[in-house]
């Protein structure tokens, strides 16, 4: 629906009845005019005020990720089709103001500028701006407005601003800011319909009438103050429950306590609920990857599709749920609102070893994929903070190392185990997350007080959104990417390697007669398996190395799981699944369980004892077993200097701190 107010302009804002100097000058601000079939519309806002909830809403799943070109700041882009248009709306880096400090920040500027080659600059502009903060957003509206690009202005929160006893006029607001000003809340249904009606009057959108003062200059904070005078602005009135939680949650030693009985119930709540649908899943696999070898024999086809597929790809999908539900609770308590108050209370904590409350939020980023984490550190303005943060970033307990701790977990404690009254399988979990985060913290300092890079130090300060309760449609838009993205890892890199190793484990082929003469039945399936497999290129490569991995306790078929694991950490998952599948296709998981060395002093020995479970957990804490990552330190460092240093000096640590727990766990159990 058209907004006759916007139908009775220009272009460019200036009312029909007079004369439009841009008009009349003829220039342009873009190859394309609004009225076009198609235009990019530049989504922009500052943190916490509804940015990504209204992309989400507009886009729903449909949303293309990538990264900007040359560096690593995520891109995220979304096509909107109304009536017979298509609009290209690009959700940007949060920031407050055009005044870059941080990278994140600089691209945006660039963005809008359209100083960044590949990159078209934006057509117009749509500002989201929470009502219950307005002020906080007035430099980046006061900059936008600058740019003399269309603009209209989204204000969300307003539910919350009247209920907390503030006001605004948005059409007051409108006729004092120069723009058009619509009301949203991403967070009801319907949301979406609203800007996609926003984005169809595109044509209609009108560029600034008015040209504000710079941000953060005094004539722009009376420019403000005159501006939400005019729009009838009442600021709402503070939240006294929201003011009675925080005095608890931010408390230095109570807070710091409840955080740590929070992510503590975290992990047990991932085993207490995903274990079961685990179970059924798992169950499902290995009773299709039965059905394979029933229906088509034996034979290396059949051999292909049970093992390679269904083993190996099935092995890994049977951690969805864990995986699903890792993303659940975060997005739980970041829709809350805790995680912001985490970040500022850990504030203190990272403080003890050089770091401030960015690193933190790098380091919650990092539980999901060190890739994210590390470009979160780009809103650090200090250069020794950021490198220091980027380089111990991969040691954060991330997502893929999820499927390998619940794989060990598993084979080491029993599900009905216990300390105290609860779960031992989650608190073992909770331990090796709580060590991963040490471990980079340790490291960030020692890397800190090394390293020469020198940068500004700003003091931390963080939008504390109020406390709300999650809405499960958001979360559901919000967890399927990494859900989507741990499937798709599964059926591309993960089906690779799986389709490289049952190669190696199946190579060189032999007949019947080869087997006859080593004495194998060629009849006996599971017989054929066990040879081809213990003779094949595989074994050779996993024996070739066992004077590096026997001291752990490693036979040959975990050395090549092992090394398969530099692909992804969850092919190391996918490589026992395959190995055990081609030997018990009916029990594979018994078969890992009871599996025993073949050859060497240990013949006929249990692989999997404490020790060597707990030298593989260990050894994947500290492991930089991740090819994406490695690239991403590269693009960040410009060189490959910095990641060969870093998997070097991280795949030593992870082997003697390996072979200190398998020691230590010798003595003791």
């Amino acid at each position: 629906m058209s907004d006759p107010a916007l139908d009775s302009h220009c272009e460019h804002g200036t009312s029909t009845e007079a004369a439009c100097p841009h008009c009349d000058s003829g220039s342009t601000t873009s190859t394309r005019t609004l009225a076009a079939s198609s235009a990019k519309v530049a989504l922009i806002g500052a943190p916490n005020t509804g940015k990504s909830t209204v992309f989400n809403a507009v886009t729903g799943l449909k949303a293309k990720t990538g990264n900007y070109p040359g560096v690593t700041v995520s891109r995220t882009v979304g096509v909107v089709r109304t009536g017979d248009r298509q609009i290209t709306l690009e959700d940007l880096p949060g920031t407050y103001d055009l005044t870059p400090v941080s990278i994140d920040e600089q691209v945006v500027a660039d963005v809008l500028a359209g100083e960044i080659e590949g990159v078209e600059k934006p057509d117009a502009i749509l500002v989201v701006a929470d009502a219950g903060t307005l002020r906080r957003s007035f430099g980046l509206i006061a900059d936008v407005i600058s740019l003399d690009l269309p603009t209209v202005l989204c204000l969300t929160m307003l539910d919350e601003l009247s209920r907390r006893g503030g006001s605004i006029d948005t059409d007051k607001l409108s006729a004092a800011l120069g723009i058009p000003v619509a009301a949203i809340d991403g967070r009801r249904k319907g949301s979406g319909a609203q800007v996609r009606s926003l984005l169809g009057d595109i044509a209609a959108w009108p560029h600034p009438v008015i040209d504000p003062p710079p941000s953060g200059t005094e004539e722009w904070a009376a420019w403000s103050e005159s501006v939400l005078a005019e729009a009838d602005y009442r600021s709402p009135e503070p939240d006294p429950i929201t003011e009675r939680i925080d005095k608890v949650l931010l408390h230095p030693v109570i807070g710091t306590l409840i955080f740590f009985a929070v992510m503590f119930g975290f992990f047990q709540t991932i085993f207490a609920l995903a274990a079961p649908l685990q179970d059924y899943v798992e169950t499902g696999f290995a009773k299709l990857s039965e059905w394979v070898y029933d229906v088509g024999g034996d034979n290396w086809f059949t051999s292909f599709v049970a093992d390679a597929l269904i083993g190996g790809v099935g092995g890994v999908l049977v951690f969805v749920p864990q995986i699903a539900l890792l993303f659940v609770l975060i997005t739980f308590l970041e829709q809350l609102g805790y995680l912001s108050r985490a970040a500022f209370l850990m504030d203190r904590m990272m403080g003890t070893v050089g770091l401030e409350g960015r690193a933190f939020v790098a380091m919650l980023s990092s539980v999901a994929c060190a890739i994210p984490g590390i470009m979160a550190t780009r809103t650090m303005p200090s250069a020794r903070q950021r490198f220091a943060t980027v380089m111990s970033l991969p040691l954060m307990t991330c997502s893929a190392r999820m499927p390998v701790y619940t794989l060990l977990i598993g084979m080491l404690i029993s599900s009905e185990s216990k300390v105290w009254i609860f779960n031992a399988q989650g608190t073992v979990l909770f331990g090796l997350y709580l060590l991963g985060a040490i471990s980079t913290m340790t490291v960030a300092k020692i890397i800190s007080v090394f390293s020469q890079r020198r940068g500004p130090v700003m003091p931390f300060t963080m939008e504390m959104p109020p406390y709300r309760v999650p809405s499960w449609k958001l979360m559901l838009v919000e967890i399927w990417s990494p859900v989507k993205g741990f499937i798709r890892k599964a059926g591309t890199i993960i089906l690779f390697a799986t389709v490289v190793l049952w190669a190696l484990l199946n190579l060189p082929m032999r007949s019947d007669a080869d087997l006859e003469s080593a004495g194998i039945d060629p009849s006996d399936s599971a017989a054929v398996s066990t040879y081809t497999m213990n003779h094949s290129v595989a074994a050779r490569l996993g024996h070739s190395v066992e004077p590096v991995f026997d001291p752990l306790g490693f036979d040959w078929k975990t050395n090549v799981a092992v090394l398969s694991s530099l692909a992804a950490r969850e092919t190391f998952v996918a490589t026992l699944g395959q190995m055990s599948a081609a030997e018990d296709p009916e029990d594979p998981a018994t078969r890992l369980e009871e599996a025993r060395y073949e050859d060497g002093s240990h013949k006929g020995d249990k692989v999997f004892t404490p020790p060597t479970i707990v030298a593989l957990l260990i050894f994947f804490v500290y492991a930089l077993q991740c090819t994406s990552t490695l690239a991403v330190l590269r693009r960040e460092t410009a060189s490959w200097r910095w990641p060969v240093i870093i998997f070097c000096a991280y795949s030593v640590l992870a082997w003697v701190m390996a072979y200190i727990a398998h020691t230590i766990t010798v003595w003791v159990w």
